[in-house]
Order: C-alpha cells, then sequence, then structure tokens
C-alpha cells in the first residue's frame, strides 16, 4: 500500500504534468475577464493553487483546460462581487459628483450581413481587438475568448459556463456581431477590408 509521500509525489506529478502546462492559457483569460495583468497574475495564482487543493475532483485525461478556466471564471466573479458591495457602500457614503460622459461606440451598417462565424477576425489579431473584446459586456466577452482565441468547442464552453449550448451560439453571435461593428472601420483603415459604400458597392481603401 503507498504511503503518503508516494501518493504526494504522485499528485504533484500529475498536477505538474496536466494542470502545469495551460498556464499561460489561463492568463490570457484571466487577463481578458479582468482586462489587468495584476489582477490576472493574481487570478492565475489563486486558480492554480485552487487546483492544486482540489485536484482530487479531478479526473485524470480530462478537459483539464476547461476545469481551470472554470475555476478562475469563479474566483474572478466572486471577485467582481465583493468589488461591486465594496463600491455601492462608498458610492452611498460619498457626496454625489457630476456624472461623466461615456464615449459611445459607433455602429456601423456595412457590417450587418457579415458572417456571425468568426471568419471577420480570421487576419486581424492584434491589440485592436483584445482592446474591442475586452470592451464587450462580460457573458459575451467569455464566450468570445473562450471561442475564438482559446479555441474551445460549443459543448466545452457550455459545460463550463453551465448553460444550454444553444444560449452558447446566441451569445457568440451577439459577441461577434458587436465586435465586428466595433472594428469595421480599424479594419477598413488597415487594408484588411474594403470600405463599402452608401450604395452598397465596395470602394478601395486606398483610393
Amino acid at each position: 500500500m503507498p504511503g503518503n509521500a508516494d501518493v504526494d509525489a504522485d499528485r504533484k506529478a500529475s498536477f505538474q504534468r496536466e494542470a502545469l502546462p495551460h498556464m499561460d492559457a489561463v492568463y490570457r483569460f484571466a487577463l481578458r475577464l479582468s482586462a489587468s495583468p495584476d489582477q490576472a497574475q493574481d487570478l492565475v495564482q489563486d486558480t492554480f493553487l485552487r487546483a492544486y487543493r482540489s485536484w482530487d475532483q479531478y479526473t485524470p485525461g480530462t478537459q483539464c483546460k476547461s476545469w481551470l478556466f472554470t475555476i478562475c471564471r469563479n474566483l474572478y466573479l466572486r471577485q467582481r462581487e465583493r468589488g461591486q458591495r465594496h463600491d455601492e457602500i462608498v458610492t452611498a457614503n460619498a457626496p454625489v459628483g457630476q456624472a461623466s460622459e461615456g464615449g459611445v461606440n459607433p455602429l456601423w451598417s456595412a457590417v450587418e450581413g457579415s458572417d456571425p462565424e468568426g471568419e471577420f477576425f480570421g487576419s486581424i489579431v492584434d491589440a485592436e481587438v483584445l482592446t474591442a473584446i475586452d470592451a464587450l459586456p462580460e457573458e459575451y466577452r467569455t464566450a468570445v475568448v473562450l471561442s475564438d482565441v482559446e479555441g474551445m468547442s460549443y459543448d466545452e464552453i457550455a459545460a463550463m459556463l453551465d448553460v444550454p449550448v444553444g444560449t452558447v451560439k446566441s451569445r457568440l453571435f451577439r459577441g461577434r456581431r458587436r465586435l465586428q461593428k466595433v472594428l469595421y472601420d480599424y479594419a477598413v483603415e488597415m487594408g484588411y477590408l474594403a470600405a463599402a459604400t452608401s450604395e452598397g458597392g465596395v470602394r478601395d481603401p486606398h483610393g
């Protein structure tokens, strides 16, 4: 019968073999959730600490990345909830100030017929896209990151978020459509897309 030292060694080896290779992916996910490198690093540390402590609950050889992402997202949501409660307390006891005017993203009708399944992003993978993703509402942002950045399937995302596959598809559709609208002008400027004219034709962005 194996001793405690052997069990601990096996546990550590299994964790290093299956969980640690996903550390970069978990960091990318945490960064997209939080939009803060410092908070993302804290989330990664907390995620892997929780994962190691709960390693007995993980079934070896299954979807470890999805499991880690689930832990990371739950930690982020709990932190956000605590932060919101703190902000509500501060706001309730602070003097009323002037409301700030937020910018509104323009909507371009030229992309209303664009492919909703992500082909728009095939050649645009840079900081501008990530900035636009960060600005999405959380439920859309999470679905887009998991699908289009991390390459997870509908079924994996549905299981992770505990929602039906149809809900995942709906969130992806809406999230991608928002990104298409926000990024259209940028894509034209960079030469990724030709701009549509008001008559429905296409004009050369360099012409």
